[in-house]
């Protein structure tokens, strides 16, 4: 752990700036993947609370706690899944803040090393027509929104 601590201040060679650089990236890829499946997470909450607030709160709903499925009431369940839906917003906002962090870092350490990524020779070559080319067959964010 101290080794990594010191390669991050003052790598000896290329090859350990490349490296710390290529675990810098996988910690924010991490992050970003985290924060995915957190807010996957929310949404899901959001789905419940929305489906159950309008019911009668005495009818009985099913939850599973750790593994375990319970009969409970809708007056018991409801705010556990609200405290557990703003905990998760918590975690989520934590963690844009450790991104937003580790990006700066990153950004720090490319100036530092003069680090600059290589997309491809004919981007580096004609930057302004191959930016909508480059873009074609990459799928963003959900396609069709709700079946």
């Amino acid at each position: 752990m101290a080794s990594s601590a010191e390669d991050r201040k003052e790598p000896v060679n290329e090859q350990a700036v490349a490296n710390t650089y290529a675990a810098m990236r996988s910690e924010l890829n991490q992050i970003y993947t985290k924060i995915t499946e957190l807010e996957m997470e929310v949404s899901e909450h959001s789905l419940v609370l929305n489906a159950i607030q309008p019911l009668d709160q005495s009818r009985r709903c099913y939850r599973m706690i750790g593994g375990v499925l319970v009969e409970r009431t809708i007056k018991e369940v409801l705010p556990a899944v609200q405290r557990n839906k703003e905990g998760l917003e918590e975690v989520v906002a934590r963690l844009n803040e450790a991104l937003e962090r580790k990006k700066k870092d990153i950004a720090e350490f490319e100036t530092k090393y003069k680090i600059r990524i290589r997309k491809g020779d004919a981007d580096v070559k004609d930057e302004s027509g191959k930016k909508e080319g480059s873009a074609q067959g990459v799928l963003v964010g959900p396609a069709g929104g709700s079946d």
